[in-house]
This record gives C-alpha cells, sequence and structure tokens, in this order.
C-alpha cells in the first residue's frame, strides 16, 4: 500500500450489496478524513474496481452475489499495488474470523454491530499498518492461540473455490446455476459439489444444504 503524504486522504473502497449501508459508511468515513474512491455490489465488481483504482483499504462484506469477500481478499493479496482489506461482517463465528485473517489474508476483521467509532478505529489502525479485530471477537483468537488444534475445523480443509460452491448450494442453487454465477463449466461445479461431500462427509446435497446453514456460511434467514 502506498503511503500517504501529509494531508492527503486515506483512498476507501467499500464493497457491500446493500446500497443504503454503503451511503452511511461513506457520508460516515468521508467526514472523517477518508476518500471513497469506489463502491462495489458483487465480488467480480469489487476485484475490477480495486485492479483500476488501486484502494490503499476496502471495506469487504463477506457476503454478496458472485463470489464471496473472502475469496475476493484472497484475490486482492495476489495484486502488484495490495490494498488492505478490512472485513466488515455480520457474522463473528470462529470459522470466519480465522479464515479471513489467515488464508483469505485479511488485514482485520469487524463485527458490523460493533459501530461507525469502532469502524473508524479499525480503518486508521490498518492505515498506520496495524492488524485489527473488533474487541467481541478477540477471544476467539485468544482461544485460537491457546489450544489451536481444539479450535481447528474442517472447514479449514476448503479452498476459497468451495466454499463459494458451498454457500451457493445452501442457497439453493443448481451445479448448471452454480456455473453460470462463477463463470465455471457445469462439470467442473459438479466435481466441485463431489468434493465438497467427500471432505465434508456427507452424502446428499440436502446435507450439504443443511451443513452450511449450521455453519453459517449461508444465511438461513
Amino acid at each position: 500500500m502506498t503511503a500517504r503524504g501529509p494531508g492527503e486522504s486515506l483512498r476507501v473502497m467499500l464493497a457491500d450489496d446493500h446500497k443504503v449501508l454503503r451511503d452511511s459508511l461513506k457520508l460516515f468515513l468521508e467526514k472523517n478524513g477518508c476518500e471513497v474512491v469506489a463502491e462495489a455490489s458483487t465480488g467480480e465488481e469489487a476485484l475490477a474496481l480495486a485492479v483500476k483504482l488501486r484502494p490503499q483499504i476496502v471495506l469487504m462484506d463477506l457476503e454478496m452475489p458472485g463470489v464471496g469477500g473472502l475469496a475476493i481478499t484472497h484475490h486482492l493479496g495476489k495484486l502488484a499495488s495490495v490494498p488492505r482489506v478490512l472485513i466488515l461482517s455480520a457474522y463473528d463465528d470462529e470459522e470466519y474470523v480465522i479464515e479471513a485473517l489467515t488464508r483469505g489474508g485479511a488485514w482485520g476483521y469487524l463485527v458490523k454491530r460493533d459501530g461507525l467509532d469502532e469502524l473508524l478505529n479499525a480503518v486508521r489502525a490498518i492505515a498506520a499498518g496495524k492488524r485489527y479485530v473488533s474487541p467481541s471477537i478477540a477471544p476467539i483468537l485468544l482461544g485460537r492461540l491457546k489450544s489451536p488444534c481444539a479450535s481447528g475445523s474442517i472447514l479449514d480443509r476448503l479452498t476459497p473455490r468451495e466454499r463459494e460452491v458451498l454457500r451457493l448450494i445452501g442457497h439453493g442453487m443448481t451445479s448448471k446455476e452454480i456455473a453460470e454465477r462463477l463463470g465455471i463449466s457445469p462439470k467442473t461445479a459438479q466435481v466441485h459439489r463431489e468434493n465438497l461431500k467427500q471432505k465434508l462427509n456427507l452424502r446428499t446435497t440436502a446435507d450439504l444444504v443443511r451443513y452450511a446453514i449450521k455453519h453459517r456460511i449461508v444465511d438461513p434467514a
């Protein structure tokens, strides 16, 4: 990330499919010395805009149409000019937090209910080169450090692409629909489906749907 010069605004991109939330975040951030250079409502749009505009920080929601936030965060880490990603999520369970901060490569993880003041603290900390997590989820990381084996999850064995396929299966999509959404062949989507059954020791698509809901890969509501 390119350092800011004296008096320069911090360049931020918002990636969330809820426009009302984006509008609120933009207003708040721009009142507090940031410049919102782009807004994205899908994972694919977020990646394209990040490549084009090179923001310094990306506020990334996990649940977006298309390729989800974790997979896009992983892709952003491969860019020549790497933005620092702050996950802004409704979810605070261990599997999301650990994956986002380790394999995902995020610089921080903030739970939406923590509020705007906490968001500003997180953005400023990450801009200064520090990692940041919500106070409410800090115990999750401490627990992982104390007992890494006990805190492990079978979901850790899934690739970002497999997580995306599982999320879409949880939303009831067929292999053909998943293929169209992710830009892959139906055969490849079916292979991912079968691999998920094997890795998760499940037998049917209904089992995959129940697993995705139970582990909050999708929102049951």
